[in-house]
């Protein structure tokens, strides 16, 4: 009986073949045209809005989970970090358990003031920094290893927020990330950067806030290209075509 595969026996066979190794073997960046990049970095004046807002801070509403840096002017040894428990409470010295949950950094710096103000201290200056706000959140999508959305603790640029999902998915365009953000008004702006300039230091590491959505897009020609070439090579191997 004859058992020679039916690739072996037919004639266009070594030909394809040679097809399917070579596109197998061949860099990314060769089957790939040279494509011009059309997406200018940001310049100083739109990168600008990117840095945090003193009053997005100043509106943020303590919550559970929250670590803030607790000061006394003039009384060092009080300085301290406290987390905000489950309850929505610190725990402070003298004082005890303070509810701070649902109010902002200042209104809550005040009511420990009058706390303290009422039995121990005379005219407090009492200071409350947020370190770390776990209730806010990013999303992360497109062309990444895990796209999701995650807690943002402390201040977050873009490369440490990609850094969360992972890495890259193939055909990321890394020189095409955009950042979607809603600002006053109900209104959403549009930022894009080039993460080849970002990690050379060219451009600089911009600044993410809570809620941002990052889109990593994925490279249309690229993608387009890789599709095609392998489409023909089975059309080539497909006998029946």
């Amino acid at each position: 009986m004859n058992t020679t595969p039916l690739l072996k026996a037919l004639p266009w066979a070594p030909c394809a073949l040679g097809l399917l190794t070579l596109a197998a073997a061949l860099p990314l960046q060769a089957q790939t045209p040279a494509v011009v990049n059309t997406v200018a970095a940001p310049s100083a004046a739109s990168a600008a809005p990117l840095s945090p807002p003193p009053a997005a801070d100043a509106n943020y509403r303590l919550s559970p989970n929250d670590l803030l840096e607790f000061d006394v002017f003039g009384v060092p040894d009080m300085k301290r970090d406290v987390r905000v428990n489950a309850s929505g409470e610190i725990a402070l010295p003298l004082i005890g358990q303070v509810r701070v949950a649902g109010l902002t950094a200042q209104a809550a710096a005040d009511l420990i003031a009058t706390r303290y103000e009422e039995k121990y201290l005379m005219d407090p200056q009492v200071s409350l920094f947020i370190k770390e706000f776990t209730t806010q959140r990013i999303a992360i999508e497109g062309a990444v290893t895990r796209p999701g959305v995650y807690p943002m603790t402390g201040e977050l640029t873009l490369l440490r927020a990609l850094a969360l999902s992972g890495g890259f998915a193939p055909y990321a365009d890394v020189n095409k990330i955009v950042v979607y953000r809603n600002v006053a008004g109900g209104t959403r702006e549009q930022f894009t950067y080039d993460l080849d300039k970002v990690r050379a230091g060219q451009e600089a590491d911009p600044t993410i806030r809570a809620d941002d959505v990052i889109v990593v897009q994925r490279n249309a020609r690229r993608t387009a290209l890789r599709d095609s070439l392998f489409s023909d090579i089975l059309s080539t191997l497909n006998p029946f075509n």
